[in-house]
């Protein structure tokens, strides 16, 4: 007779291509007053969650996850928190759209037409999203962002693969160092992953090596969380493509949700793009996300600004993984 020590299940979804493995039940109770509190605790106690949801041979190296929770504001409906290869993010853009299809689709929510509301506390703040219902199908998800600035302008470091780097390290709900693509002679194209890759993670830990983050108003969010690497755009119909190197040299699929917002927030910062200007941001793999400034804001002394973001969710399935007692990887493992 087989044993289980763990049953837990998910729901997977993708977000133009990149996958979000939501886990719905069997979460044990997490302490904390906060999301940043409960997130804290959990990487502390019970990170074999995270490792036997994301490693393989339950995931993969590029897999990427959620955790709903009961919320910690009076706003919120749901508290979220993100997982990954390496741990844990601040807020996910990808990831706010696949729940808000999800919630919507299956009627984890109470639903309105045209559109139905969903508020989430996440550790980069509160993220309200609006999902578009007919009564039948959840369709497009839109989502407010916290402010999005640029903390640093025009750093330039220096990598072995590619010598000197130049870009600004932006906030759009994470910390990440934008940077062209055309620098290294490169372009966002899945060809081109490999060296892609290598330039997100080279870029990555020099930023680190020689800038201390410090978010002006909560510490909790003060790490590098990747490399954004825009270029022209790989397909008819977008303004930019972009990828995303994030974590142990994850590659984002989407075209990454705070990623899309701190990029709108660069450039209109930067007077290139004006406030209800759509931008359109295409990913690695050909999907899309919308992008629009709604207004101009400060973050302590940084000028920032609001976003909204727009993308699709798609449902894959639903899945119920158990854990022999006998299983002799019940933490899994991570292999490139």
């Amino acid at each position: 007779m087989l044993s289980y020590v763990r049953t837990i299940q998910t729901i997977d979804a993708h977000t133009g291509g990149e996958p979000l493995r939501i886990m719905v039940s069997g979460m044990p109770p997490v302490p904390g007053n906060t999301i940043l509190d409960k997130r804290a605790w959990l990487k502390a106690n019970r990170d074999d969650l995270r490792q036997f949801l994301m490693n393989e041979p339950r995931g993969h190296a590029d897999m990427y996850g959620a955790y709903l929770l009961p919320p910690t504001t009076p706003d919120a409906d749901f508290g979220v928190i993100f997982i990954h290869n390496e741990g844990y993010s601040d807020m996910c853009g990808h990831g706010i759209i696949a729940l808000g299809k999800v919630l919507v689709e299956m009627g984890y929510v109470e639903r309105t037409v045209p559109t139905t509301r969903i508020g989430f506390d996440a550790p980069a703040g509160f993220i309200e999203a609006h999902v578009e219902w007919d009564g039948k199908r959840a369709g497009k998800v839109t989502f407010k962002n916290v402010p999005s600035f640029i903390y640093m302008r025009d750093l330039e470091v220096d990598t072995p693969s590619f010598g000197k780097i130049v870009g600004d390290i932006v906030f759009g709900g994470a910390f990440y160092y934008y940077v062209n693509a055309g620098q290294a002679k490169l372009m966002i194209a899945p060809e081109q992953v490999r060296s892609l890759i290598q330039l997100g993670a080279e870029t990555k830990a020099a930023v680190k090596e020689n800038v201390r983050i410090r978010h002006p108003l909560e510490p909790g969010l003060n790490q590098l969380y990747g490399t954004i690497i825009d270029g022209a755009p790989n397909r008819a119909g977008v303004d930019q493509s972009n990828v995303c190197i994030f974590a142990d040299r994850e590659v984002d699929r989407s075209p990454t949700g705070t990623g899309t917002s701190g990029r709108a927030a660069q450039l209109f910062l930067r007077g290139k793009l004006a406030i209800g200007q759509p931008l359109i941001n295409g990913s690695i793999v050909g999907s899309s996300f919308e992008v629009r400034v709604t207004d101009s804001v400060k973050v302590g002394d940084l000028d920032a600004a609001l976003t909204e973001v727009t993308g699709t969710a798609h449902i894959m399935g639903t899945n119920q993984w158990v854990l022999e007692d006998s299983d002799p990887f019940p933490t899994g493992f991570f292999l490139r």
